[in-house]
């Protein structure tokens, strides 16, 4: 099987990672770092793609990386309307609705279709995006709320969710992952917990909005009337609530600090209320796997944890203490976002997937009777 050599893009708030593949083989790797004050001169995101690209091509010069035998370069997905998950191609469309966050969402991530057409287009290549944040597979059960006219979306972190499935069918299982059912949570600064039915995503919480666990800055599920007394006392306008829900909230709410690491430091000094903390967001991981593994009727194959704090002993044993009478709990350490970028670029290479098509249409509209 031939191998294929791919750039994978992945924007930050103040960095860029990049890394070279060939085949499954990291060649190069680097985390680019931008100055905040200069990336604050631009008005708009779309606005620093120059900077951050030659700040990236003089990193490479410097390293006496070429990419001239590049096949296809990989930007992280941002900006985009929902849509199924698998591997696009950088389209025009797509490339508009990056530049102008067509989903409402303003975060770096939209630079990465912008980057990935950038390079495609200097070196003769392609551009593709995998599993972008915006992956929408729920199924209808999960939609509705009690509030006419408002559904439930979701945000989470699809790709490192997706590859850790992808991968652990393929190691441990012997199966494909579309013929598993799993409770799959990335637990980093933002975590996600969702649950995987033959290669469907069909249902998770919105971190984005408030859903699920408290994480280092976010808040999670919170009582509706209890957050309004919240506002009502604090005096609080409609943006400072959203900021709760994914950078003032959580540990930064209760201390300040949005170091984990840190705060299990503090708990083991004797702080009981950072020991509280900590036990309170696990508490509330294992009431939402409980919560997945009730929509996959029982049916679950794994509960797999990826993600930074996964490194922690305590709370994988944790986890593994209260939800190991559901299935089987495996811990995948840290992230697989550029090798699951450059994994997704090359199933499609070598025809183990279809290319998707980016159609702009939101995969999911309103039910029959909302027309």
């Amino acid at each position: 099987m031939k191998k294929y050599k791919v750039l994978a893009l992945n924007p930050g708030s103040t960095s860029t990672k990049i890394a070279l593949f060939d085949g499954e083989e990291c060649l190069f790797s680097k985390n680019v770092s931008h100055d905040a004050g200069e990336l604050e001169k631009f008005a708009t995101l779309s606005e620093q793609l120059p900077y951050r690209r030659d700040m990236i091509l003089s990193l490479l010069k410097e390293a006496n990386v070429s990419l001239e035998d590049v096949d296809v370069f990989v930007g992280r997905g941002g900006g985009l309307v929902a849509m199924e998950g698998g591997t696009y191609e950088v389209t025009d469309l797509m490339l508009e609705h990056a530049k102008n966050c067509a989903n409402g969402v303003i975060h770096p991530a939209s630079l990465g279709p912008q980057l990935a057409r950038e390079f495609a287009e200097q070196y003769g290549a392609k551009a593709m995006v995998v599993n972008p944040p915006d992956v929408d597979e729920l199924q209808d059960l999960a939609r509705m709320t009690g509030i006419k006219g408002v559904n439930r979306v979701i945000h989470l972190h699809a790709l490192n969710l997706k590859e850790t499935a992808i991968r652990h069918s393929k190691n441990v299982m012997n199966k494909k992952y579309e013929e598993c059912n799993y409770v799959v949570c990335h637990i980093g600064g933002g975590i996600s917990v969702s649950a995987h039915r033959h290669g469907k995503m069909v249902d998770g919480y919105d971190i984005v909005g408030g859903e699920g666990p408290m994480a280092p800055t976010r808040c999670g599920s919170v009582s509706v009337a209890d957050l309004l007394q919240y506002m009502k006392k604090e005096n609080l306008e409609i943006a400072d609530v959203k900021k709760l829900c994914t950078r003032t909230g959580g540990f930064v709410s209760h201390t300040g600090i949005s170091d984990a690491l840190e705060l299990t430091k503090r708990a083991q000094a004797g702080d009981k209320y950072a020991e509280m903390l900590w036990n309170t967001m696990i508490y509330q991981i294992e009431k939402c796997i409980g919560s997945m593994a009730a929509v996959l009727h029982g049916k679950v194959d794994g509960i797999l944890l990826g993600g930074g704090m996964v490194y922690n002993e305590d709370l994988v044993r944790q986890i593994t203490e209260s939800c190991s009478f559901i299935a089987p709990v495996y811990a995948y350490p840290g992230e697989f976002e550029m090798e699951a970028m450059a994994a997704g670029a090359i199933r499609v290479l070598n025809g183990e997937e279809e290319v998707k098509e980016y159609t702009g249409k939101l995969v999911w509209d309103g039910f029959p009777w909302q027309e």
